[in-house]
């Protein structure tokens, strides 16, 4: 089973990844700096805790699909260019 987790997490981490897209890495700890630094007084320990370990979770998830995508291009590239030597 997977994890489940509230509207109020996952809107808030939307936010922070819109408006601070450059400065979210795949560190759980860098995140939960900056969801403390972005919400000074708004949120609690264990709300930011949450907050930053689901935008880990969707930086990990998006650096997986385009390490795919990626893999998948090169795959693609190998099949027409040993089609074009026959």
């Amino acid at each position: 089973m997977g994890k489940v987790r509230t509207g109020k997490v996952k809107r808030l981490a939307k936010e922070i990844l819109e408006s601070y897209w450059d400065m979210v890495s795949m560190d759980f700890e860098k995140n939960k700096q900056l969801v403390r630094k972005v919400f000074v007084s708004g949120v609690s320990k264990r709300l930011a805790n949450r907050i930053a370990g689901y935008i880990t979770s969707l930086v990990k998830l998006q650096a997986k699909k385009e390490a795919e995508l990626k893999a998948e291009s090169v795959t693609a590239q190998a099949d027409v260019a040993s089609e074009k030597q026959k």
